[in-house]
């Protein structure tokens, strides 16, 4: 088993669909079936059960799991050592974002540098289907989520940014000419699925609407690039987060205020245990600034 079939074989585990482990990784779905297939050739038994609606580890499969995560986390950090040496710097500090208006935030991120000039500040999207799962693996230090977040590992930090929530939808849509429409218009559609977390769920896409009709839960996303065509072919709506009309503006899709939904709130969220002085010098400095309004 080589290196690269090795992280194969840790993706797989941790997202447990071959579609996403494909996409975090860069690679077609054919290349990641090939590899497990040769790595359970190798070991002589299956290490993962699939059906058409399911991938799970086997015994087996969690066994190899909890052996090799240990070793890639130690080679990761030796690699990591040895590039922030080549580069000057002696630690680094790696921030999640949900939201795409980045270019929106800088001036919130352009001044920790300043401040730490031996830290790399590394920024990277992270999806909404597995919001705290990035923390909780050690994949980022602090991550940009919306609220309300109620775990019991998690420390919420200061607001980064507020703004209002629109409907998203496929240009074409009965819906799309409004100048605003009302969460009770969703008791009328079939809204995008993927969130599996309730109650996060529930502060933007509820289940139901203010007088108490069900919504219909349809299609799954976890990612944008998965929500996109949902939308665009009309198969769902979904509240989304307004900067989404400015940062994934398509021809295909429109974007219609929701009048009374209630603004949604950014915040840096990070793993209590793990709390830093980087973390913290962070923290002070969007708290020092206040959040963005839009």
């Amino acid at each position: 088993m080589d290196l690269r079939d090795i992280e194969i074989f840790l993706t797989l585990s941790e997202e447990l669909h071959f579609g996403r482990t494909a996409e975090r990784l860069h690679l077609t779905q054919a290349r990641i079936s090939q590899s497990i297939k040769k790595q359970e050739r190798a070991i002589g038994t299956a290490l993962f059960e699939r059906t058409s609606r399911r991938v799970a580890l086997t015994e087996i499969g969690r066994q190899l799991y909890t052996d090799l995560k240990p070793i890639q986390r130690s080679l990761d950090e030796c690699l990591e050592r040895a590039k922030l040496a080549a580069r000057g710097k002696a630690r680094v500090l790696r921030v999640g974002l949900i939201p795409h208006n980045l270019p929106e935030l800088r001036t919130r991120f352009d001044t920790f540098p300043h401040r730490h000039p031996d830290v790399d500040l590394r920024i990277g999207h992270i999806g909404f289907g597995d919001p705290f799962g990035p923390l909780r693996r050690n994949e980022v230090d602090i991550a940009l989520l919306w609220l309300p977040v109620r775990e019991a590992d998690l420390t919420v930090g200061p607001v980064m940014f507020t703004e209002p929530v629109m409907l998203a939808m496929s240009a074409t849509h009965r819906l799309a000419t409004r100048e605003s429409v009302s969460l009770e218009d969703l008791g009328d559609e079939v809204t995008v699925g993927g969130i599996t977390l309730e109650y996060w769920r529930e502060a933007l896409i509820p289940t139901r609407t203010p007088n108490g009709r069900l919504i219909e839960i349809g299609p799954t996303a976890t990612t944008w690039a998965d929500m996109v065509p949902i939308l665009s072919n009309g198969k769902a709506v979904s509240p989304v987060h307004a900067h989404a009309a400015r940062y994934a503006s398509r021809p295909d899709l429109a974007y219609v205020p929701i009048h009374d939904a209630p603004r949604t709130q950014w915040a840096l969220v990070w793993r209590t245990a793990t709390e830093s002085d980087l973390i913290l010098d962070l923290s002070g400095t969007v708290q020092e600034m206040g959040p963005l309004t839009h």
